[in-house]
């Protein structure tokens, strides 16, 4: 396994009103971020934020191309991001415990928290397709280029691994610096990733390793 330090690129934030980040998405232009009972949309370039949707927000968060997917305690709720109507809802895999959020391959990826596993689910029915485990706390979970990275967080150390979708080995570890954790976290699809930073209320890009 590889393993080296994160390299953080830029901070957004805290931002008003914003006690805590949790999941994080991108849909090509914007960064979406939860935090708690609402989204927020934060153009990278400049830092500003643009508009917030109101809905129960408390973990992760993804982008399918055209829909928001958003955890709520039990449930996952497909979001139109323009209106900010509910479109269907299917139940979290975790009943609670779930954390990081992705689209990739038609179906969402979810992170299990404290269980220390990811779940490939269908977007349909909420039905478990398969489980990775990890031996660590899971928090965001993105694909790039045909790679699977996630975050973790656990007795207060944090890092963005890189691992074999397959099998759940190890392959790449980006180590975040002491005191800065990534709860939920996405791809921009290229270069970099879009860390939430959890009770420190920032948005935190961090490059992404072989990229320039």
């Amino acid at each position: 396994m590889k393993r080296t330090s994160a390299e953080i690129l830029r901070e957004y934030g805290p931002f008003p009103g914003v006690e805590a980040v949790a999941g994080v998405s991108f849909d090509g232009n914007k960064v979406w971020f939860a935090t708690g009972d609402r989204l927020t949309a934060l153009d990278p370039d400049s830092g500003e934020t643009s508009r917030t949707i109101e809905i129960g927000a408390d973990a992760g968060t993804a982008f399918d191309g055209k829909h928001l997917f958003q955890i709520a305690e039990t449930v996952i709720r497909k979001i139109d991001p323009e209106t900010g109507e509910v479109l269907g809802t299917i139940p979290a895999p975790g009943e609670g415990g779930d954390s990081g959020l992705a689209w990739a391959e038609g179906t969402l990826w979810v992170g299990q928290h404290r269980g220390c596993k990811i779940h490939q689910v269908d977007p349909e029915t909420g039905t478990i397709l398969r489980t990775i485990d990890s031996d660590r706390f899971v928090t965001g979970v993105t694909w790039v280029d045909g790679e699977f990275w996630h975050g973790t967080w656990q007795d207060d150390k944090s890092d963005i691994r890189r691992i074999d979708p397959q099998t759940g080995e190890v392959l790449e570890c980006l180590e975040m610096p002491e005191g800065t954790g990534v709860s939920g976290m996405e791809s921009d699809g290229a270069s970099r990733f879009f860390c939430g930073g959890g009770g420190s209320g920032k948005v935190r890009a961090v490059r992404r390793p072989g990229s320039r």
